[in-house]
């Protein structure tokens, strides 16, 4: 009897697959069909999730956790390791917080806390419908000691993912990331009005190994801010506008911040934005160190101040413009930087008298302004920048002023 060989072939792959999917099916626990959870924005997801968490955070072999499309209800969440096997939190659906902020203890809404190899992903959004929070009466700005929630907080994972996820409207900052180790942001996307205080897109602080790709942020502060004991970070083709731009810092507020080091922002676009690319410490305060940043390939289109060391950071008047920073910068470049500004101050390096900013290079700056306040101004003060290529307009050439402008 002849064997066809290609239907043996065939029906072996087929086979194949089936097993794959049979695996991963039996490796998934999905909230609403085996853990009750329901979308119907009555129904809380708090406890179909945190018992998914549990046993998939106790399985010996890799476990996925399915929100499956559809909108839920979730008041609070902290789903924490360590866990015996690899996990994974596919979300499809739209997961909702509470509209009010008094039913917060705490400011956080989502958590993940020491958990290694983790990935979260499946296209779905994190709502912290937080226009309710920052519109409220009586609140102000600058009111952070408010117990107002953070969407998504990232504590200590080593070797995780976060993948096409969305984050938005958050009643302070969308996402925050402390602790971590080897941890990837890739198509996120943070969305809320310009006008929402405290929303920071992407905070960082105290971890070693971040990159941030093909992220896209609009919010009512930094795009993506960079805190004490920062370290080699990768933030590359990131999309931000409105906002405050990308920064490191605020450095030096504090007493005892580690060292920022080893931070490389290439291929950004900022549009609309009140600063570009910045390096922001306190006046006065407390020391610190930040060296090896590196700002390259970056296109800025109506931007306020695209290009910024600011040493004299003090908004609302909160510190003592008359003393000098006491955080050291140095090792910084702004490299291929181009485009448009909404204001004359197109380049602002105003270093610290008491240390001065060292090893800075300028090059191939361009960027135009046609607005009716002058000609396009470089600003320096406390540096003398190393300087190449192209210069539009002309590095250095207007001193700064007495008062500058602050920043926010």
């Amino acid at each position: 009897m002849a064997i066809n060989f290609n239907v043996v072939c065939t029906m072996s792959i087929i086979l194949n697959l089936f097993l794959v999917a049979m695996e991963a099916q039996a490796g998934a626990l999905d909230v609403v069909a085996k853990f009750g959870a329901k979308a119907d924005l009555n129904t809380n997801l708090s406890k179909p999730l945190l018992d998914a968490w549990k046993e998939a955070c106790a399985s010996p072999t890799p476990t996925t956790i399915v929100i499956p499309e559809g909108t839920y209800l979730l008041s609070q969440a902290t789903l924490e390791g360590p866990c015996k096997a690899p996990i994974e939190l596919q979300v499809q659906g739209n997961i909702k917080a509470p509209a009010d902020p008094k039913g917060f203890k705490e400011p956080k809404w989502v958590s993940f806390l020491h958990v290694e190899n983790f990935k979260l992903f499946g296209g779905g959004a994190f709502d912290g419908q937080g226009t309710a929070a920052y519109k409220r009466e009586g609140f102000e700005k600058h009111d952070f000691c408010s117990n107002l929630p953070i969407n998504i907080r990232l504590d200590f994972l080593t070797n995780a993912m976060i993948q096409d996820i969305t984050i938005r409207d958050s009643k302070q900052f969308h996402a925050n990331l402390l602790g971590c180790k080897n941890i990837t942001l890739e198509r996120v996307t943070v969305s809320t009005p310009k006008d929402s205080p405290n929303t920071d897109g992407i905070h960082i602080g105290r971890l070693d190994g971040v990159k941030i790709i093909n992220t896209n942020i609009k919010t009512g502060d930094d795009c993506i801010s960079i805190g004490d004991g920062s370290k080699n970070l990768d933030i590359t083709g990131v999309t931000c506008g409105p906002g405050h731009g990308i920064s490191i810092g605020s450095l030096g507020k504090f007493a005892n911040e580690e060292p920022v080091e080893g931070i490389k922002v290439s291929n950004c676009t900022l549009t609309n934005t009140s600063n570009g690319v910045r390096i922001k410490t306190w006046a006065g305060q407390f020391p610190g160190t930040a060296s090896d940043i590196h700002f390259e390939d970056i296109t800025v289109k109506n931007v306020s101040c695209p290009v910024l060391i600011d040493q004299k950071y003090c908004p609302w008047n909160k510190c003592k413009m008359n003393e000098e920073s006491n955080v050291k910068l140095s090792n910084i470049s702004f490299k291929n930087i181009h485009g448009t500004a909404a204001l004359p101050e197109v380049v602002k390096l105003v270093c610290s008298g008491a240390f001065p900013c060292e090893n800075v290079e300028l090059a191939d700056i361009d960027i135009t302004f046609n607005g009716p306040n002058g000609p396009a101004k470089s600003e320096c003060k406390n540096v003398k920048p190393n300087i190449t290529g192209k210069q539009n307009p002309a590095a250095c050439s207007t001193p700064v002023p007495e008062n500058p402008t602050p920043t926010v």
